[in-house]
């Protein structure tokens, strides 16, 4: 009955916080032309039908025909222009949308960086400002610009994606919707001119638009989108059963690559569950400010900065007994631990208890044979404690 009302009083408070907010509505898709933008004016024009006062703050149709022919009619409001590096540019103007205040409008291509010198340097910071002053916003990302999935798209692709939406941002979406198409009919509609400019057609078959790579693309935007539904319904529906209340601890070293695809999928994880998470990095004596290489204290420090984004606490520990000047960038916000036992595993094992840890997240071990074997006692000592406190290990590769 107590968890029931603590339920309930959840509820009614998270409904408090979003009163006055506005509504987010994110329209999802594999890659560009599969109709993100074409769906975002049907809707505004179906409102404006309806006498909802819509406008356009921001539309990039890419000269596709069959899309400027919906903008006959919509009211936009003027984009800010603004000279950078010789050329006229040409931005969303948040002031001037605050102070028409329209009940909705519509913000294409979510994932730009604003022009240097602009109010906020990403426009889906800008989208935040208007949910804030109360004004309902429908925009439009593809999967690829997604942060925690953004090493996975790389994979996929070979290209390293520099535009990127951090997750948290999705998660205060009212609704996310896929647009789906299939890869023979994108592949079409690429050949057909309705994508991009004929002359660089040939160029997009060779990289980008092959068909396995469509299909890969597709199933990770059908994964969002179905993880998003999920959530929605977690937070909108009472449990009946109380389950286990998930919390991750993702475990870093100085590795750039590993550790950055330890916090991505970590994120994800914790985003699925809605689970607080927390990112480690033991500071061992070879890694002290006065010995760690500049590189990999520069690499350190960008997956601090990516783990906060992400939305974890950040613990920076080190062991007691051998205490040095912390590894600590200015601009992040980490919490300092100084542990009490000299090796890592325990040090792992104190914050698990501390934080009341239910998942541990590691990457795959990169050691030689023997390297392996001189550490198994410690590693066999370590797992052993974390079954007896019901800890769970995840090897993510």
């Amino acid at each position: 009955m107590d968890n029931e009302r603590n339920q309930v009083a959840d509820r009614y408070l998270a409904q408090l916080r979003q009163a006055g907010r506005g509504k987010l509505k994110i329209y999802i898709g594999m890659s560009a032309g599969v109709g993100k933008t074409y769906r975002m004016l049907q809707e505004a024009r179906q409102m404006l039908d309806q006498g909802i006062h819509v406008v356009l703050g921001l539309v990039v149709t890419h000269g596709r025909k069959e899309t400027e022919a919906l903008l006959e009619g919509l009211p936009m409001v003027a984009q800010r222009e603004v000279f950078y590096k010789g050329k006229k540019m040409s931005e969303l103007d948040i002031n001037a949308l605050l102070v028409l205040h329209p009940t909705w409008v519509i913000v294409d291509e979510l994932a730009h960086s604003n022009i240097p010198g602009s109010k906020n340097p990403k426009r889906w910071q800008d989208v935040l400002e208007l949910l804030a002053a109360g004004i309902n916003v429908i925009t439009a990302i593809n999967i690829q610009h997604i942060e925690s999935i953004n090493d996975e798209v790389q994979r996929i692709t070979g290209v390293q994606v520099q535009e990127r939406v951090p997750d948290d941002f999705l998660q205060k979406a009212d609704e996310v919707v896929n647009i789906d198409l299939s890869a023979e009919d994108l592949i079409t509609r690429l050949k057909e001119g309705k994508i991009y400019d004929p002359a660089k057609v040939e160029t997009a078959l060779r990289n980008f638009f092959q068909p396995e790579k469509i299909l890969q693309l597709r199933e990770l935007a059908l994964k969002e989108v179905a993880t998003q539904v999920e959530r929605k319904v977690e937070q909108e529906v009472p449990r009946t059963v109380q389950s286990r209340h998930e919390r991750f601890l993702a475990c870093i070293s100085s590795n750039e690559a590993t550790a950055r695809k330890i916090i991505r999928k970590t994120a994800r994880l914790s985003r699925y569950y809605q689970s607080k998470w927390y990112v480690l990095y033991v500071q061992t004596p070879n890694e002290s400010l006065d010995k760690i290489p500049l590189d990999k204290q520069r690499h350190l420090i960008n997956n601090f900065q990516l783990a906060v984004e992400l939305g974890a606490e950040v613990l920076q520990a080190q062991a007691a007994n051998r205490l040095s000047k912390w590894l600590v960038p200015v601009a992040i916000p980490l919490k300092l631990i100084n542990v009490s036992v000299p090796d890592i595993g325990n040090a792992i094992l104190e914050v698990v208890k501390e934080k009341q840890i239910t998942t541990i997240c590691i990457g795959k071990p990169h050691m030689s044979f023997w390297q392996i074997v001189l550490h198994t006692g410690i590693f066999n000592q370590l797992l052993r404690a974390l079954k007896e406190n019901e800890v769970d290990v995840v090897i993510l590769s």
